[in-house]
Formats: C-alpha cells, structure tokens, sequence
C-alpha cells in the first residue's frame, strides 16, 4: 500500500522536495488529515464502475483516495508549478489524468467524452479553491453535464447559503439556482486544523445529487434566475419593491408585476427570503409574458 500523501510529514516533504510556495491568488489550502479525505470520498459512493472529476487537486492529497476508489480520475489544475508534484505524487496511479486548465475555461463535456467513455456513473469530488466554489458549481450544473453530483468542500458560509431553507438568513438566490437543480445537504464541517496553511473560515462538505430533472418546471430558466436574483437584491426591501427596481421597466410595470403576484397567490408585501422554489417559479411564469 502506498504511504498516503495526506499527513503534515508527507506533505511537509513533498513541499520542500520541490521548494513549493502557496500562491493565495489560487485559494491554496492543501488537506493533511487522511480520514477526512476518506471520508469526503465516502459520499461520493463511487464504485470500481465510477468515474471521478477533480478541481485543484493540488499535491494529489484527495486525487490518491479518488483513484483507489473510482475506475478513472480527471483532475483540472491551473497551476503549472503543481505539475511535476503531481505527476511525482500519482505515479503509482495510472488510473488518473492530470489536465492543465482553468475548469471555468475547459470544455468539461468534451474532457468527459473522452476520459469517461462506457462509463455511466460520474461524480465531481473536490475541495475547491474557495475564491471560486459558485463560479465552478454553477458552471458544473447549468451546463447540464452527465454527472450524478458533485461532494465538495467549500467555505462553511457558502455550504450554508447552498443548502439553506426558505425562511432563513442564508436563503436566497444562490440556494435556490443549486436546488434547483439538485438535492443539496450539508454532510460535514471540517475544522480549519486540517489544512496547510489554514485558512482564516471554517470548511464544510456539502453533497449536490442531481434531480432527474429540475425541481420546478418554468417557462424560462434564464428569466426564473433572473426574478429570483432580483427578488433578493436589497433583503430588507418588499418583494414589489425589489421587482420595480431590478426587473427592465420594472418601474413602469408597477400594475402588471402586481397582476402577476396576484395571479401567483403571493403577497407583494413579502419578501424574496420567504418564498420557496414553487413560489418563485409560479411568480416568474406570470410575469414572463409582461417582460417578453
């Protein structure tokens, strides 16, 4: 068995061996606790049949528990420096491809027909560079992939606004783009002891299953992700308040966002925080047809 890369001497040594220096522009927090690593992979619930996507796999601390468990693995890391580490690190894996490319950029589709060909079940498995976790998850799910989740870890505030209920200070319109797409449960907390170097929050694992299909049918998606961002633009302000002022003319079509609330079953006097997916999704087909 090899000697898991995950623990402060390996990492230590790793680090040293190539005169590795943290850039904090590229969000570089690396794992050096081995049972959460294992534990992350646990709720991917991949099989020898699974593959797995990585983001910032960074010395190959997570990619290493990936390959052990997962038929093949594909990371993304942009930082060349992490290159030969990598291809030092995972060399007793052959079961993983390291590819050199920002995942906002990369056409991930595309890496996945190639990579994952006659494999069915694909999980993203990552802990991601904090400065960009909803760029990456947003991208992941609008872009409609063939993959059954993702489990991450991300900064705990983030995990709480992504899995946050209507009701709740952390609900907005950040909650409701993740589950609309998918069932989102917060898994773990992680402490910040576990990473070199520590970073200044707490983590948490959150779990993304994607639904067979989204949770609330629309008329237009782009246009509910728009109702829903402008129902949370200033949370103190009334539901018509933020709808006159951030939807096009809204001003001018006072009367006609009443009309839709009122066909809708929804208070104007309400707030975004306070309306559920369904809700937000009756209110957005009533007033397409106003804005279109």
């Amino acid at each position: 068995m090899n000697k898991d890369i995950a623990t402060p001497v390996r990492t230590k040594a790793i680090l040293e061996k190539y005169g590795f220096s943290f850039k904090k522009s590229l969000g570089q927090n690396f794992l050096i606790d081995t049972n959460i690593l294992k534990k992350i992979v646990s709720f991917a619930d991949l099989t020898e049949e699974s593959g797995a996507i990585e983001i910032g796999p960074g010395i190959g601390a997570l990619t290493e528990q990936l390959a052990r468990s997962a038929q093949k693995v594909v990371a993304f890391e942009i930082d060349q420096r992490l290159l030969p580490i990598l291809a030092d690190t995972l060399s007793p894996y052959p079961n993983v491809s390291i590819i050199h490319n920002d995942v906002l950029e990369a056409d991930v589709g595309t890496v996945m027909a190639e990579q994952f060909a006659g494999l069915t079940d694909v999980m993203v498995v990552a802990n991601l560079p904090y400065y960009v976790t909803t760029p990456i998850i947003m991208k992941l799910l609008e872009e409609h992939l063939p993959i059954r989740g993702i489990v991450c870890m991300l900064q705990k505030e983030v995990a709480d606004r992504i899995s946050a209920k209507p009701g709740t200070k952390d609900y907005g319109s950040l909650s409701i783009a993740v589950q609309y797409y998918t069932e989102a449960e917060t898994v773990m907390i992680v402490p910040k002891t576990v990473f070199v170097p520590q970073p200044n929050v707490d983590s948490a694992v959150i779990r993304l299953i994607k639904r067979e299909s989204p949770a609330v049918s629309v008329k237009d998606e782009d246009f509910f992700f728009q109702v829903t961002k402008a129902s949370f633009a200033q949370r103190r302000k009334t539901l018509l308040n933020n709808l006159t002022s951030q939807l096009p003319d809204g001003k001018q079509k006072k009367e006609l966002i009443l009309a839709a609330l009122a066909a809708g079953g929804i208070e104007p006097s309400r707030r975004g925080e306070t309306l559920s997916l369904e809700e937000f999704g009756r209110l957005s087909d009533e007033l397409y047809p106003y804005f279109h």
